[in-house]
């Protein structure tokens, strides 16, 4: 994808955004019922406990969760150690087949799932569910490491490297290749269909329009509200965005494997490192903070309300922040350079450790502490709560938190660029003619989701998202013997020393 490339897809941007608010209403007025549809089924509620009723969407992830850590063994835990080892490139070749480090597979994973939904989401979740959310928050994102690894080890499994040295995997390969040595070929490719379906139209709102949107949301309040000259020339703000994620983009995952194996180190310091600094500032509140955690999580006066709002929603925005399930991040770790496919498996179980029990824990810590947990469930609350718990500890906070909002934005779209890509490129080929067609919408539509609200647009494509896990974790289930193979066999080397370290 060439500069001249990059100019065409501003033009069609430029002019999609001078006409976004007048079409916008329209958009929402025809397609509206049809996309409200899609949504609602995704989202439905079914009956849980006593009345309680919750997503059954969440309910699929969570089983899915449980049943691999029980499975595995524990993985999530008893492999922690290795892992790591992994990550630090201990175990790297530099002949083995693929294109990125472990670590830089990781970053981009993590780019993709550490977004405004860890600052957003979380206070949301708080202030629905209080503290005692947080607790369930990190029980979720345990069990979720279970389904990472086997998501990401498949996904290394049945990649497939073509001659130019790229490399095509996840949900995509191993749902058509993985059923098809089980003789049901054809099921593996109605499922890979409907995944790359659904991973393409998220990978346009929820991976994109969505994550501008709501960055320029933070930028507007924070430079005058109503009044910043951002409030009514969004798409500025959108084509600035849609210029550095097109330089980016150019190289394909190698230039994103460079890019976030730096920023999502720096961002994710500089946020966790800026909520210390509001724990250590109330450091007399620690303690009752975690009584209130706890307290909340498993009070007999939380029985009913608690499995409602602190469970049940502490589960949910783990779920929805992590991605353990959904599929998309075995698109990134399956372009590692490894000839054991399991070793990404046990580096990925380090994105929902990140992701939801140290970055969501570190924004839960920080609304409870600062004392900002309404006294009563309410909903509605989102990045601005969060805001308002950094900005009591020191006033310009809010500012850092805006630049951290920014760049887990735009480091989210880099990661879904790639996973709408390569979903993409499994419906209509692989070629620069095809690689060009997708990034050009996709630039595109990052100029027009900080033009338009959308709501309609972006609710269905995150519907989307969490619709992938359907077909994805139906496969996990299938193929789970085969990863238990690869990970008994792996194990063996390493205890026999046939694995050595290459450093």
């Amino acid at each position: 994808m060439k500069i001249k490339h990059l100019m065409i897809a501003f033009l069609l941007a430029f002019s999609g955004s001078t006409l976004a608010q007048g079409i916008d209403e329209k958009i929402n007025e025809v397609l509206g019922p049809y996309l409200n549809g899609f949504t609602n089924l995704i989202f439905s509620q079914i009956p849980f406990f006593g009345g309680v009723t919750v997503p059954w969407v969440v309910i699929w992830l969570v089983i899915a969760a449980t049943f691999f850590t029980i499975y595995f063994k524990f993985i999530n835990l008893r492999s922690f150690g290795h892992g790591l080892a992994l990550m630090r490139g201990k175990y790297d070749y530099s002949n083995s087949p693929g294109e990125v480090t472990h670590f830089q597979a990781l970053t981009t994973a993590l780019s993709g799932t550490v977004g405004l939904g860890n600052i957003a989401g979380v206070a949301a979740a708080v202030g629905i569910g209080g503290a005692g959310a947080t607790f369930w928050m990190i029980v979720c994102g345990l069990l979720g490491m279970s389904t990472k690894f086997v998501e990401c080890t498949l996904g290394v499994k049945y990649r497939e490297i073509l001659p130019n040295g790229h490399v095509h995997g996840g949900p995509m390969r191993y749902l058509s290749k993985g059923f098809a040595e089980k003789g049901l070929g054809g099921l593996g490719k109605v499922l890979a269909v409907i995944f790359a379906i659904c991973c393409i139209g998220g990978s346009f709102g929820g991976g994109n329009m969505f994550q501008v949107n709501q960055a320029l949301e933070q930028v507007v309040s924070v430079t005058g509200g109503e009044d910043s000259f951002l409030a009514n020339n969004g798409w500025l703000f959108g084509l600035v965005v849609a210029a550095l994620v097109g330089v980016t983009i150019i190289g394909g995952i190698k230039s994103i494997g460079k890019v976030t194996s730096r920023l999502v180190p720096f961002m994710g310091v500089m946020y966790v490192f800026t909520g210390l600094i509001v724990i250590a500032m109330n450091y007399d509140k620690i303690g009752p903070a975690f009584s209130a955690i706890i307290d909340g999580a498993f009070s007999a006066q939380s029985a009913f309300g608690g499995l409602v709002g602190v469970l049940i929603v502490g589960f949910q925005r783990a779920a929805f922040s992590n991605e353990a399930g959904i599929g998309s991040a075995s698109i990134a770790h399956s372009a590692v350079k490894t000839d054991h496919p399991v070793t990404e498996g046990l580096v990925a179980l380090y994105e929902p450790f990140i992701d939801t029990v140290v970055v969501c824990t570190i924004t839960a810590l920080v609304i409870a502490i600062a004392g900002f947990i309404p006294e009563t469930p309410t909903s509605g609350q989102g990045i601005a709560l969060t805001s308002a718990a950094f900005g009591s500890a020191i006033s310009w906070f809010p500012y850092v938190l805006t630049i951290a909002a920014v760049l887990f934005a735009f480091s989210t779209m880099l990661a879904w660029s790639y996973y709408g890509l390569r979903a993409f490129n499994y419906l209509f080929g692989y070629g620069k003619k095809q690689d060009l067609t997708y990034n050009i919408l996709f630039l595109a539509f990052i100029v027009i989701g900080s033009s338009m609200s959308l709501s309609a647009v972006i609710g269905f494509s995150d519907a989307m998202i969490f619709a992938m896990s359907v077909p994805n974790l139906i496969g996990l289930y299938f193929l789970a013997p085969v990863v238990k193979r690869e990970l008994t066999n792996y194990m063996a080397k390493i205890k026999s020393g046939e694995i050595k370290p290459s450093s």
